[in-house]
């Protein structure tokens, strides 16, 4: 049972961070990837609310594994980090590294007070 709950959650998790990513970066003439940032920002920040809010174990194998897990993507991070120190982007590279962590767990933070302060 416990794997069907995390299947179900990343099978709506994946298809939206893609779709969540194309439509961010389609907004954006810029070699940042401000898509891949947005999913990432916004899984951690719900992933703490979840953490705060939830005690079910099934809602957050549900949610917090497979949902936040298929939908937030560290190896697309990585990569396009990678890219654009290769390209010459050093500057970007550097910022999407320092921002994409301290945003991420900025919203983490604030995902796991706005939690609590709901259950």
């Amino acid at each position: 049972m416990t794997w069907l709950l995390v299947l179900a959650g990343a099978m709506a998790g994946a298809p939206l961070r893609y779709l969540t990513d194309r439509w961010v970066q389609s907004r954006h003439d810029s070699v940042f990837p401000w898509g891949t940032f947005v999913v990432n920002v916004v899984g951690c920040l719900v992933l703490g609310v979840l953490t705060g809010a939830l005690t079910a174990e099934h809602w957050r194998l549900l949610l917090g594994t497979g949902w936040c897990g298929a939908l937030t993507t560290y190896s697309t991070f990585s990569y396009e980090t990678l890219r654009l120190a290769q390209d010459g982007a050093r500057g970007y590279a550097v910022l999407n590294a320092a921002a994409s962590v301290a945003c991420g767990l900025g919203a983490a933070f604030t995902g796991v007070a706005l939690g609590n302060a709901l259950a």
